[in-house]
């Protein structure tokens, strides 16, 4: 196991990492002391769970009430009395809600359709804000209940804890912001400000790869400059990543990262699909939920030999169907059945390790399976085989694989492993080029055609790419625009907009808009203010060089400077004052309408 650098800070810094899954949620931490090298710690007790030993995840469940006010959460939503409770009192339940954020390109139609709805007069960022803030609380109460002095740990540390909050690979700016938003509403952080200095966002891909690091990355798999691709097979999810080392403690991301709905939820929808049609014409049909249910929390867990029969234990043995192969409170399904829920989430698997190990930057050897999902010795096995034909070797660390995001979260703050990543989208803006009638592509588009203020003929809808998909870019690269703005009004440059579009279709060199519009959407806008700027009026001349009465205007000449790999999106704003460049962060503003479902 690869030892943590010691911390250089120089006062003690508490550092939390919540990994709020689709179906669990876990919490780690860090006490970060100068001059010590930081231990990774978990949250292993919660309310209603504190009996059980090294319970390190917690379900992602939340219940309303009529009110709208959170009545349980965690393992206190699962407890027979708050079942009970809810039934009586007509509460509703939250559940898969971090699905509802997920981007439309990454869902699937099929599966939306399962995600079950949310509560009345509640967004999917309510629900994250109600379960963050009852992950900051139980966080609170466990250090301080567990750590010597944990009291004055928490009141020393509270007010600036340091957060690093894990997502899906598939999750975009928009997202993330909804993280920070909710952070706020959650009262983890006091403002938007905060949010911005206080908490950092890791892929669940590339935090899986830090955990693997020092949890079981098999010996050999980074040599002769071979890749790993990082599986995190979750309950929603399955992300993918790809990496190879270059030198000590730095690694780089070699393909672009990968998010799929075929989690282990969808085993259970492609079980309850086959139940359904199975208990159509029988009086259990009335029981399909807790049949499901059952199914979900045994069998699917047990399930190792398609060659013998399966059972679903869910009744007493008063519950009899010959028809519906249930004897004494047991369904008896065949092997086969059941390895069939499983299969779209193998093949998934399968296809997209290849289809990462086909558009890699580096040859790939092995596979190291991660998250809660592939516990599954089936899915483990069947993902091993196939991929063994490949020339693959597939691994899972032998330790808490469940923990691996919470935990790499930690590290990904601690040790900084990645420093080069892939992008996963084309990122450019649309512009206007001066019309050409020597090139056939703008001939073909007289309706974009017109003309300009200056007189001269140009055509519209250009694609002018900034970064291309599958690139990698390191941390430290930047993409600089350069631009000028001019108006007779000072007030114009107290907002300046940007925007940058993304291309998600599968042209490896996208120009224009109109040979693949519907794959074309806005990512964001970048909010600019020069207000603060000593502008002076400037003056056109005519012919003789003399002012021109009424002409009067003013102009900022500025650049965008944007890093793309980075973990998010950063932008500045850069220009010149008394001769040295000045930079500032642009606000960026991301588009909900395009970006989620």
């Amino acid at each position: 196991m690869k030892a943590h650098s010691t911390y250089k800070g120089t006062r003690r810094k508490l550092l939390l990492a919540f990994d709020v899954g689709t179906t669990y949620s876990g919490i780690s931490y860090s006490i970060l002391d100068p001059g010590q090298i930081p231990e990774i710690k978990a949250v292993t007790r919660f309310p209603a769970q504190e009996y059980i030993s090294g319970a390190s995840k917690i379900p992602t469940l939340i219940y309303y009430d009529r009110a709208g006010a959170v009545k349980a959460v965690g393992a206190e939503a699962v407890s027979e009395s708050t079942i009970q409770s809810a039934e009586e009192h007509g509460w509703t339940k939250a559940e898969w809600f971090k699905l509802h954020l997920l981007p439309n390109p990454h869902t699937s139609p099929t599966f939306a359709r399962a995600i079950p709805p949310l509560p009345p007069n509640k967004t999917a960022s309510n629900a994250l804000s109600d379960v963050l803030h009852y992950l900051h609380s139980c966080a609170a109460s466990y250090i301080q209940e567990t750590h010597s002095n944990g009291r004055d740990l928490w009141a020393q540390t509270q007010h600036e804890v340091e957060y690093v909050f894990s997502h899906p690979n598939g999750w975009e700016g928009f997202q993330r912001q909804q993280m920070r938003d909710a952070s706020v509403a959650a009262g983890i952080v006091p403002d938007e400000r905060a949010a911005e200095e206080r908490i950092m966002f890791v892929s669940e891909g590339e935090a899986s790869l830090h955990y693997a690091v020092h949890n079981g990355l098999p010996q050999g798999a980074l040599e002769n400059n071979d890749g790993v691709i990082i599986v995190d097979a979750g309950g929603g999810t399955i992300d993918l990543s790809a990496y190879a080392q270059r030198g000590v403690g730095n690694f780089e991301e070699i393909a672009a990262p990968q998010c799929h709905l075929h989690g282990s939820l969808s085993v259970t929808f492609n079980a309850r699909t086959f139940l359904k049609s199975h208990l159509a014409q029988s009086t259990y049909l009335d029981d399909l939920d807790h049949i499901v249910d059952c199914f979900d929390k045994t069998t699917k867990l047990r399930f190792r030999n398609a060659q013998e029969p399966q059972y679903i234990k869910f009744g007493s043995t008063r519950d009899n169907d010959k028809d519906c192969n249930i004897r004494i409170g047991q369904m008896k399904l065949s092997g086969s059945e059941v390895a069939s829920f499983f299969a779209p989430a193998v093949q998934c698997i399968v296809n997209a390790v290849l289809e990462q190990r086909r558009t890699s930057h580096k040859p790939i050897s092995h596979v190291v399976l991660v998250g809660g999902f592939s516990g599954s010795d089936w899915l483990f096995e069947q993902v091993s085989q196939a991929l063994h034909l490949k020339g693959l070797n597939v691994v899972r660390p032998d330790n808490h694989i469940n923990k691996a995001v919470s935990d790499g979260a930690i590290s990904f703050y601690l040790d900084h492993l990645v420093r080069t990543r892939v992008s996963t989208l084309t990122y450019g803006q649309f512009c206007s080029l001066k019309y050409n009638p020597l090139d056939p592509e703008h001939r073909a588009r007289p309706a974009s055609q017109f003309t300009a203020y200056s007189g001269e003929t140009r055509i519209r809808g250009y694609f002018d790419v900034i970064l291309a998909k599958n690139t990698q870019v390191s941390e430290t690269k930047e993409f600089r625009e350069e631009y000028c703005q001019k108006s007779t009004e000072r007030d114009f440059f107290r907002r300046i907009v940007y925007r940058i579009e993304c291309y998600r279709g599968g042209e490896g060199c996208p120009r224009w808009r109109d040979t693949d519009p519907t794959m074309y959407a806005p990512l964001c806008t970048i909010e600019m203010d020069f207000s603060h700027l000593a502008l002076q009026p400037r003056y056109l001349l005519d012919a003789h060089g003399q002012v021109r009465p009424g002409t009067a205007y003013y102009q900022v000449d500025y650049a965008i400077v944007l890093s793309f790999g980075l973990t998010e999106l950063k932008a500045q704003i850069a220009w010149m004052e008394n001769g040295k460049e000045r930079r500032s962060p642009a606000k960026i503003i991301y588009d909900p309408d395009i970006t989620t479902t």
